[in-house]
C-alpha cells in the first residue's frame, strides 16, 4: 500500500541521466528513482479495533496516511538525520520477484539499515526482501536482453560517490505515484 522512502538529491537524477544511454536492451528503465526504507501493507494502516469487514479493508487514503504517520511516531522517535551514499552499481542476477537482471545503484548507510531493522521490528518484514534480506538500493533497470557485456560494463562504471544527509522520510503512495506525506527526523 505505502512505502517509507529516503528523499533523493538532484545529483542522483543527473547520474541516472548520464547512465540512461547505457541501459538499452532492458525491458524497463526507471525514470523515477526511489530508495525504499520500509514497505507497508493494509494491516499497517487499519485501526485494528473490532475485526469488522470495514476494519479488514484499507481505509480511505487520507485516513490511511494519518494512521501510518501515527504508527511511525514511536519507531522513528529519537532518529537523528543520517548520512547516505551511492557508491557504485551492482546487479541482482536472481531477484526474488520480477524479471532479471536488475541493475541498481548501491547504497551505503549503516544508519539506514538500523532504521530499517527497527521498523521491521515494529511492523514486520516483507519476506525475502526485508529484514536480513534488505539491500538498500536504487533500481535503474530490469529485465530484457541487454547487449553482451552491458551489465558488466555498468557494474564497472566509475563515478564520484554521491553523499547526502537525510532529514526526513517520505510516505510514498504507489497508486498515485506521489509522496503522500513527509516525516521529519
Amino acid at each position: 500500500m505505502f512505502s517509507l522512502n529516503v528523499p533523493l538529491p538532484p545529483a542522483l537524477d543527473r547520474l541516472a541521466g548520464d547512465l540512461h544511454p547505457k541501459l538499452t536492451g532492458f525491458d524497463r528503465v526507471r525514470e523515477r528513482h526511489t530508495l525504499v526504507c520500509k514497505r507497508f501493507g493494509v494491516g499497517d494502516v487499519r485501526s485494528g479495533k473490532d475485526g469488522s469487514k470495514q476494519d479488514r479493508e484499507a481505509p480511505p487514503r487520507g485516513e490511511a496516511v494519518d494512521r501510518l504517520r501515527e504508527r511511525l511516531r514511536r519507531p522513528l522517535a529519537g532518529t537523528d538525520p543520517f548520512e547516505v551514499a551511492v557508491t557504485g552499481i551492482d546487479v541482482f542476477d536472481a531477484p526474488r520477484s520480477g524479471s532479471r537482471p536488475v541493475v541498481y545503484l548501491t547504497v551505503e548507510s549503516d544508519e539506514l539499515i538500523r532504521l530499517h531493522r527497527r521498523l521491521c521490528a515494529s511492523f514486520g518484514a516483507v519476506e525475502g526482501i526485508e529484514g536480513d534480506e534488505y539491500v538498500p538500493h536504487i533500481t535503474l533497470a530490469r529485465g530484457g536482453n541487454p547487449e553482451p557485456g552491458a551489465v558488466a560494463g555498468l557494474v564497472d562504471a566509475e563515478f564520484d560517490p554521491i553523499r547526502w544527509r537525510v532529514h526526513a522520510l517520505d510516505v510514498w503512495d504507489p497508486e498515485y505515484r506521489e509522496v503522500a506525506a513527509s516525516v521529519d527526523l
